[in-house]
């Protein structure tokens, strides 16, 4: 598509049909135009006939971007939530970026969720303006720390109107502090537009770790520590080594998200630093994410566990359990908290995923060394298990031969330790609901009484697997 001229004062109306042979050859359509020097702010509206198959994302590039991938230009993401957006030297709508507006060709990028077979038309509307305004200056970051060592909790994935939920940062931050969570990763889609809140709202007591989750039509990758906003324009499979590339330039981690239906990684597996095994409340399908987990982790990969709610922050403040924010909660062991700490702490794998906030304290040493740790041995092992919160329900430890021991909790502050021959690749601990099985159970159907729309991926709750209320991180084996 050639690029249109749009001038300044002036409403531009284009219209454009979208295919299904569009959709096969790349996951984005780009709209060309050019922008004058001097524009202020660019209005953008569109509109199309939505439906169940008819779902179109939205984004923008200015003058600056390059091919995928690139490091510059980004102005915003909103998927398929907005109809509309603004960008301007000084103001823009929540996930877009404000400042400069450098002429030229600018990208007006949809991404093809889904395209019916007889294509969508699309109306756009740009209108671009030169009244002077004034130049945004983004806030800086505060580096706050906590100066103790201890056990944090925190939740790894959640949303807020700079994405696809309804709720504001600030009143995602209010339900976090009423969580008494420690750290929090704000992980809107595809923009780094909420770190203007977020980096300089960091305190001793939340600490807001930099996210971003990478959205594609064929999976989510979460990325924890980027210095900057990162591509997601991944065309296939051969982009994974750009974006891990670009990951590690940055000192960034890179996660992938809830491998499981209805949204389930469909590329090979990158160099990833950890893996969201524990996404929502565990009887929403997490089996298969586990049962994937356990099998890299036995080709030889380490990759640290972690968990996420996926929350997405309503307008208003409600209920929230069982599912809600801190459902499940990441619990890292930490010098002290802070934004780097967390980082390092998920690089190293010394921590668990538990239930929610107050859900049970796992965690294991072999031979005295904590999770995340590389042992070489072909021996004996001693195994020491710390639980609390879990009376009458069921340890299992589990290394690449599948479950290898299993024993009831006898009290709510357990201690054990286990002598068994050392695995060859992998060991990890879960709890297993016994006693609180039917507990469990019980606020499910409670809550769907009061929410009779099922959540998405929930499974029977009649004929149940095994729910795991906490998952520890692996000790990894190597030949002596």
């Amino acid at each position: 598509m050639r690029p249109t001229h749009l001038k300044s004062g002036q409403t531009l109306e284009l219209n454009c049909l979208i295919e299904q042979a569009d959709k096969a050859a790349t996951p984005f359509f780009e709209v060309p135009f050019e922008l004058p020097e001097g524009v202020t702010r660019l209005d953008v509206n569109f509109s199309y006939a939505k439906a169940d198959d008819c779902i179109l994302d939205i984004g923008i590039l200015d003058s600056s971007a390059t091919g995928y991938p690139t490091r510059s230009g980004f102005r915003g993401w909103s998927g398929s939530a907005r109809n509309n957006f603004f960008i301007g030297t000084d103001a823009a709508t929540p996930g877009y970026i404000a400042g400069t507006m450098p002429g030229g060709i600018w990208t007006l990028l949809f991404g093809l969720y889904r395209v019916p077979l007889q294509g969508v038309k699309v109306t756009l509307k740009f209108r671009a303006d030169a009244t002077p305004r004034a130049a945004f200056a983004a806030p800086k970051p505060v580096p706050a720390r906590r100066d103790a060592p201890g056990w944090y909790r925190g939740d790894l994935h959640c949303h807020t109107h700079h994405s696809d939920a309804k709720g504001s940062p600030g009143l995602l931050h209010e339900t976090a502090l009423g969580l008494e969570l420690d750290f929090l990763a704000v992980t809107d889609h595809n923009t780094t537009s909420q770190w203007q809140y977020f980096g300089p709202n960091s305190t001793p007591d939340l600490i807001f770790v930099p996210g971003m989750e990478v959205t594609t039509y064929r999976g989510h990758a979460n990325l924890f520590g980027l210095k900057d906003w990162i591509d997601f324009r991944l065309g296939g499979s051969h982009d994974l080594d750009e974006l891990v590339a670009e990951a590690r330039r940055q000192g960034a981690l890179l996660s992938v998200n809830h491998d499981k239906e209805p949204l389930p990684w469909d590329y090979d597996y990158p160099d990833m630093d950890c893996m969201e095994v524990y996404h929502g409340h565990w009887l929403t399908g997490n089996d298969r994410i586990l049962t994937t987990y356990d099998r890299l982790l036995g080709e030889g990969r380490r990759i640290s566990l972690i968990g996420g709610s996926d929350y997405h922050q309503p307008a208003k403040p409600g209920p929230l359990r069982p599912f809600g924010l801190g459902t499940p909660t990441t619990v890292l062991w930490l010098s002290h908290l802070d934004a780097d700490a967390i980082v390092d702490g998920l690089r190293s794998g010394c921590g668990f995923v538990t239930e929610s906030p107050t859900g049970p304290h796992l965690s294991i040493t072999v031979d005295d060394r904590p999770m995340g740790s590389v042992l070489y041995d072909d021996g004996d092992i001693d195994i020491r298990a710390a639980v609390n919160g879990a009376a009458g329900d069921r340890l299992v430890l589990t290394s690449e031969q599948g479950p290898v021991a299993e024993m009831i909790i006898s009290s709510d502050h357990w201690l054990k330790t286990i002598t068994l021959p050392a695995p060859s690749s992998f060991l990890r601990a879960e709890i297993v609901a016994d006693r609180s099985r039917a507990r469990l159970i019980a606020e499910l159907v409670d809550w769907y009484s009061d929410n009779p729309a099922l959540h998405r991926g929930q499974q029977s709750l009649k004929s149940t697997p095994p729910i795991r209320r906490a998952l520890s991180n692996p000790i990894y084996f190597e030949a002596g």
